[in-house]
């Protein structure tokens, strides 16, 4: 299996830091992704932070996975990022208390050609996050399965990028150029910008597969592989459909329990 060379490095400790913006990122689909955005933003929001979920999708997901119908939307992230609406007139409030949503819509699909010849196209995003920022502890931004300009945006508005990593063949494919797009956005749009994270989701302990990849991304990324896995299960992918997090679809769940020592993780806190 080859595993690509890291090109960022994790935030130094101490550093002091304002919200953290993270954008969620992996090119592939099907990784868990707007599963690890939606159910860390609760989880989060459960251990008292003021969180605030950035749909960049134009699947939506994160946005009906938090309960948000996309077909009766006022404003949404197109309407942010193309016709400068204010993004606090789009931020609908989630069932779960001190979570927020900027949702999306299919409206979004054209947003990569549309946002081509616009002005400070790349910085869209960070400029509708600097006016509402402060309100939250924590921003997750969930990107779409592809490196375009949506992507740069979560990338040039965000302080840190967290990967998830499915533990399956192939599951690295791709990550060295993700890596690559985030150092050059690094290098030439943001400075702040940081790999702090990568989360080993759909893990099978039955599997030797699941064990070798883990073993291999450790090996390969050190501190920046959070110790907490994500299980593989039935209630994840269910959860979804039920339009809640997982940490309310079913609490006590292996999944709801994974994404709760994972949020604690992440926020330095005890488990």
């Amino acid at each position: 299996m080859t595993v690509p060379d890291p090109t960022v490095s994790p935030r130094p400790q101490g550093e002091p830091r304002g919200p953290r913006i993270v954008a969620l990122a992996n090119q592939k689909g099907g990784v868990g992704k707007t599963t690890t955005t939606v159910s860390l933003g609760a989880a989060a929001a459960e251990l008292g932070h003021r969180v605030l979920v950035v749909d960049l999708d134009p699947q939506g997901n994160a946005s009906t996975g938090l309960g948000i119908n996309p077909r009766g939307l006022e404003a949404s992230m197109y309407d942010v990022l193309l016709h400068d609406v204010p993004i606090d007139d789009a931020i609908e409030a989630a069932s779960v208390r001190n979570l927020f949503v900027a949702p999306a819509n299919l409206d979004l699909a054209g947003a990569e050609i549309e946002l081509v010849p616009a002005f400070s196209r790349e910085m869209r995003l960070k400029n509708a996050l600097a006016t509402v920022s402060d309100d939250y502890d924590l921003v997750l931004i969930d990107c779409p399965p592809s490196l375009g300009l949506l992507t740069v945006n979560a990338f040039a508005a965000a302080t840190e990028v967290m990967v998830p990593v499915q533990c399956e063949y192939y599951a690295l494919e791709g990550l060295g150029q993700l890596l690559r797009n985030v150092d050059l956005v690094q290098r030439n749009l943001n400075s702040a910008l940081r790999l702090s994270a990568i989360v080993l989701v759909m893990y099978d302990a039955r599997t030797n597969l699941a064990q070798q990849v883990s073993s291999e991304v450790r090996e390969h990324f050190g501190s920046v592989v959070c110790r907490t896995v994500i299980p593989r299960t039935v209630r994840l992918s269910e959860a979804p459909s039920f339009g809640q997090p997982i940490t309310v679809f079913d609490p006590s769940s292996r999944g709801a329990v994974a994404y709760r020592d994972l949020a604690r993780e992440f926020a330095g806190e005890p488990s």
